[in-house]
């Protein structure tokens, strides 16, 4: 700008640099920068106060510095997004009960194995210190669960649980609310552990452990949707912006249940990428054969590769419970931002002749050692009472994923 000499000049130059200045002086004032939770600032961005660091000043407003959620162990990191749920080929049951519908779901976590026996027992272990014999005795796994009139499968109710050689299989003959009762114990235990690690008072509340960045979430059963989301894993198949090269009917690429090529003999087939039963009568193949797995029965939880998420055994080994209470149109009725069915609202057991459709009637997910591929795909859905237990259904744990995850 070109000023003018004389009076006029002076004051129009004058009114400029005091303009100036105060604008410069606001854009001080309120140019604190981008705030996160592992950067927070010294001072408050709304009032100018300054923050206090100090656990033991109680004379100003404390602010918490936290880079990351707490994450317990053995948890893998989901991170959420828009998915299409539901049975993606042939209903071949007829069971119309969970058709393809758009939904989003928000990060969480999954531990990245199934529930083994070795965990369950840690579990009861533990239990024996706090609850009485005969509540311990409603939490141990049915051993039954392997009995059968025609066969003989007794071994396993006298091993498949305790012998060491099946530390690391999935953990079977557990009921939806035993594997909600592991979960609740699991909560409290890995957060004892971690304050004491962290030498986190012990005198301070829930609420004061929320604040202070230092409460873990709790351990639960996942939703059906999260199942869902977590075992098709489609971030494996994304390209470029949005896109995916094409859809899953399993954890993996393809249509079949093989690996497209076998590493150790060429010119062979690949080998099995899930532990199901084969056809009639047939769990693993011929013996001596490269294709026999030898898993007739479950197998160690970590013997079949991972999804593009890291999971181990979304599909085949063992069934898994989900947090969902079963109604064959949930899907018409489920929010399209996390769904989630905790009862029969909108949907009551009274509109049903028959006393299998109750809010005690849970969902499981992802076929087993005993199954067809039919069941392998995660779009499949089947439900049984939540106080039962079968030689094929087991469970894993979730967490919700909370705050900037370090961002």
């Amino acid at each position: 700008m070109v000023f003018r000499k004389g009076k006029m000049g002076l004051i129009a130059a004058c009114v400029l640099i005091v303009g100036g200045a105060i604008l410069s002086s606001c854009s001080n004032q309120s140019s604190y920068g981008r705030r996160t939770a592992a950067k927070p600032g010294k001072v408050s961005p709304t009032t100018g106060a300054a923050f206090s660091f100090n656990d033991k000043d109680t004379t100003s407003f404390r602010v918490t510095r936290v880079a990351k959620q707490i994450v317990g162990p053995n948890l893998k990191y989901i991170q959420g997004g828009r998915a299409v749920l539901g049975s993606q080929e042939q209903d071949v049951m007829a069971f119309r009960d969970n058709v393809e519908r758009t939904v989003t779901i928000a990060s969480f976590y999954m531990d990245e194995t199934e529930i083994s026996n070795n965990d369950y027992r840690e579990f009861i272990f533990n239990m024996r210190k706090k609850v009485s014999a005969d509540s311990v005795q409603k939490l141990e796994p049915s051993e039954r669960v392997w009995a059968g009139s025609l066969s003989y499968n007794d071994v396993y109710d006298t091993y498949y649980y305790r012998f060491p050689g099946f530390n690391f299989y999935p953990v079977v003959g557990v009921t939806w609310s035993q594997a909600t009762a592991y979960s609740k114990w699991r909560t409290e235990y890995v957060s004892e552990l971690m304050r004491e690690k962290n030498k986190i008072d012990s005198a301070l509340n829930k609420n004061q452990l929320i604040e202070r960045g230092v409460s873990l979430p709790e351990y639960r059963l996942p939703s059906e949707a999260e199942w869902e989301y977590a075992a098709k894993a489609m971030i494996g198949t994304q390209y470029m912006d949005e896109n995916q090269e094409q859809g899953r009917i399993y954890p993996w690429d393809g249509r079949g249940v093989r690996n497209p090529y076998n590493v150790k003999r060429k010119g062979r087939q690949g080998d099995f990428l899930a532990n199901f039963k084969r056809g009639r009568g047939d769990y693993a193949g011929i013996a001596g054969s490269v294709s026999n797995d030898g898993d007739i029965i479950p197998a160690n939880v970590y013997d079949y590769p991972p999804n593009d998420f890291g999971l181990y055994n979304m599909s085949g080994n063992v069934n898994e419970w989900v947090n969902d209470v079963y109604r064959p149109l949930s899907y018409q009725d489920f929010d399209d931002l996390n769904p989630l069915r905790k009862d029969g609202i909108f949907d009551e057991e009274d509109n049903y002749a028959t006393t299998l459709i109750t809010d005690e009637y849970r969902v499981y997910k992802g076929g087993s050692w005993r199954d067809v591929t039919y069941w392998l795909a995660p779009g499949t859905r089947r439900f049984m009472h939540q106080d039962s237990a079968t030689n094929h259904i087991g469970f894993r744990c979730a967490m919700i994923a909370i705050g900037q995850q370090g961002k």
